[in-house]
This record gives C-alpha cells, sequence and structure tokens, in this order.
C-alpha cells in the first residue's frame, strides 16, 4: 500500500546518496587528479560504504522494504544510491513526481570560491551529468543541475548543456559568487536560457555561506549535531541558513533580475521559509524607505508582490507552516520529503498535515501539487502533473 493515496503529492525536496568515489566517474579524465588534489576526495570505496552497499544485496534486509520505507534513512534506505531501486521507492511512496538533488556535491566542494573556475566548472558538469544519469531510469525522477556564478561569460553554457542532457531544474548557490553580486547583468544570458527552457533556478540548503566559525568558539564543549559529528547543523548554526538566500533574492528583486525575466520561476529548496514573510515585509519597508531610487521606481510591483510571483519554497517540517502560508501566500509553499535524508522524518505527510489543519482545501492543494507544477514548468510534462487515476478537480 503506497505512503500517499487518493490524493496527488509532488515532492519537491530528495536526494541521491552518492557513494565516495561515484562523481570521478562522470569527471572529465584530465581534471580527475586536480579533483582529488583540490578536494581531498579519492576514488575509493571505504569499508563502511562498501558494507551499506553490501547490504542492499542481502535478500533478508531488502524484504523489508516497504516496512521501513521511511525508517530506513542515507545509505540503508531504498533507491538511496541504486537507480535501478528508485522507482520501487517512489511506488511505494506514491509521488507523483520527485526533484532530486545530490548529497555530496551540494556545495561543489568549495571550488567556487577556490579560485580555479575551470576545475569548479568541470566539477558541474560532472555532477550534471551524474544526476542526469541517476534519474534516467524513470521519468518521474526529475534531475537537477548544478551552475556556478564564479564564470559569468560561461554560467548559460553550462545551463544549456544541462538542459539538454534533460536537467529538469538548474541548482545556483544562494551564496554570492566572489566578487560579484548573482544580479551582475552579464549573468542575464543564463536567466534567459532557463527561462526559454521553462525550468526553474532553484537555491538549495549547502550553497548558502555557512556561520563565521568565531560563534562557535564560546569556551564551552563543541555542539555535535543530530548525526553525532561537528560537520553538520546544530540549533546555532542552522539560524544562518536562510541568511544568504535572503540577501540574494533581494539583490535579484531589487536590481530588477525578476522583472527582466519575469516567467522565470525560483526555488527556495530545504531552506526554510519562517524567513519569508519577514523578508517580504522588510524589502516592502525598504522600497518605500529609499523610492527615490531609479531601479526601484521601474519595479513592476511591490518586492513582496514579485516574490508570491515568482518565488516558492519548502518550509521544513517543523516550521509552522499554516502561518507561513497565512503570512506569505497560497502560492509560495511546497511539500518536501528531504528522502532519504534523517532531516525529513519518518512521518512527513502527516506532519505537514497536521501543520496546515484550518487551511481551505485550495491552499492545501496548491502546497501538494498546484505550486510545484506552477515552479517546475516545462520540466514537469503533463501527464504526470496528476497521480494515475486521479485529476485534480
Amino acid at each position: 500500500m503506497p505512503y500517499v493515496e487518493g490524493q496527488t503529492i509532488h515532492d519537491a525536496d530528495s536526494h541521491v546518496m552518492e557513494l565516495p568515489g561515484t562523481l570521478h566517474r562522470y569527471l572529465d579524465p584530465k581534471y580527475r587528479q586536480a579533483f582529488i588534489d583540490r578536494t581531498g576526495k579519492k576514488d575509493v570505496l571505504p569499508e563502511w560504504f562498501e558494507k551499506a552497499a553490501a547490504l542492499q544485496d542481502d535478500p533478508e534486509f531488502r524484504a523489508g522494504d516497504e516496512a521501513n520505507l521511511l525508517l530506513r534513512k542515507n545509505y540503508q534506505a531504498l533507491g538511496a544510491f541504486r537507480r535501478e531501486d528508485r522507482p520501487k521507492a517512489l511506488d511505494l511512496f506514491g509521488f507523483a513526481s520527485q526533484l532530486v538533488f545530490t548529497t555530496a556535491s551540494l556545495s561543489n566542494y568549495g571550488l567556487d570560491e577556490s579560485g580555479d573556475a575551470d576545475l569548479a566548472i568541470e566539477a558541474a558538469r560532472a555532477h550534471n551529468r551524474m544526476m542526469v544519469d541517476f534519474c534516467s531510469v524513470d521519468r518521474r525522477l526529475l534531475p537537477t543541475a548544478y551552475v556556478p556564478l564564479c564564470h559569468r561569460a560561461r554560467a548559460a553554457g553550462i545551463a544549456r548543456e544541462a538542459i539538454e542532457m534533460g536537467a529538469k531544474g538548474i541548482v545556483v548557490p544562494s551564496r554570492h559568487p566572489i566578487g560579484h553580486s548573482p544580479s551582475h547583468i552579464e549573468l542575464d544570458p543564463l536567466w534567459a536560457t532557463v527561462q526559454e527552457a521553462g525550468l526553474p533556478i532553484l537555491f538549495h540548503v549547502g550553497g548558502e555561506e555557512k556561520m563565521h566559525r568565531d560563534y562557535l568558539n564560546n569556551g564551552l564543549p563543541q555542539v555535535l549535531d543530530f548525526h553525532g559529528g561537528a560537520e553538520n547543523f546544530t540549533s546555532l548554526t542552522f539560524m544562518a541558513i536562510p541568511l544568504s538566500v535572503w540577501q540574494t533574492l533581494s539583490a535579484l528583486v531589487i536590481d530588477g533580475v525578476f522583472d527582466r525575466f519575469p516567467n522565470l520561476k525560483f526555488g527556495a529548496i530545504e531552506l526554510g521559509a519562517s524567513w519569508l514573510p519577514s523578508l517580504m515585509r522588510f524589502m516592502d519597508s525598504g522600497a518605500a524607505a529609499f523610492g527615490k531610487e531609479e531601479r526601484l521606481q521601474k519595479l513592476s510591483a511591490k518586492p513582496s508582490e514579485i516574490l508570491r510571483r515568482q518565488l516558492r519554497v519548502t518550509p521544513y517540517p517543523h516550521e509552522d507552516t499554516r502561518w507561513i502560508v497565512e503570512n506569505a501566500g497560497e502560492e509560495v509553499c511546497l511539500f518536501s520529503s528531504d528522502f532519504p535524508h534523517v532531516e525529513g522524518g519518518r512521518n512527513p505527510l502527516k506532519r505537514f498535515n497536521d501543520a496546515l489543519e484550518g487551511l481551505p482545501e485550495r491552499a492545501k492543494r496548491r502546497f501538494y501539487r498546484d505550486n510545484f507544477i506552477d515552479l517546475m514548468g516545462r520540466g514537469l510534462d503533463p501527464a504526470l502533473h496528476d497521480a494515475p487515476g486521479l485529476v485534480a478537480a
């Protein structure tokens, strides 16, 4: 029995848990050694990962696929790294489609900030080939491609290549590129390319500027994350997640990028959403305070209205989703599972259903279906708009 029945739900955030060394298979051989030297990511499969991979060949373990669909996380999850298993996972979930992101390459290994634009671009191109290949087994799996913004003249070409391969969404970092704004006019060919393809621009957690490490030096023992390590988020470093996307969206709206490309949709994925109503109010306030600026006078509408028109976001399941919808608009929020990551929890549908209690059915359908269709544009085959046997009223 599928996790979702009698309802169309699109999943705006899921991941492949690529095994160590996977990206090397897709890298141009000329850049493999430079990639290893710069990142320290060797083309080897450590013993722990070998055991995780072998577990997927154990018939006794695999007999529990359905019963443990939402209980097994990361490398133990069904279809986490084996593409041939992912359609079964999607069948068991009952999602109409699933947007798929990387896990290991979310920050492009820090190469965008390394000063080596060629290597950053080649790592991104390898990532894009990897993602399209993983998702090629099922049209319900929607691959995302990454475009570094560190080389303005090459960004559109990287996006075009990814789109021609079959990418359904273009990821850019939420932090600013070194030396220029994400709103720089020389990036307009990138936005034009993606708008022409009818695909969205996506920001995802991992591409933001992290909290400065000085904040962590409080004279007390180091706080570990929920994985037991120090490399992920804690209650303090979590606070910095939306800061980069807040600034980037502000620049893109105020400098007119949203208006120059009014049919281009943007998605903020796994970055939370409680910040959005405040950003809308704060930008409107700034537009009123600095209204004599020519660029503000040229805006097609209030900044909040522009965001509502073109931005879609995924709340975390622990956020007050109803409050976000009521204060940002019914048009903006999307469902996401974060499968197979631990952060997605063991019952995201129940958590979001509970959080949406009291909203009209129209708003709920937008959250689970309509807003995703709007975000994805031509990246989502119309035949996938509804789950099999269902047609939205």
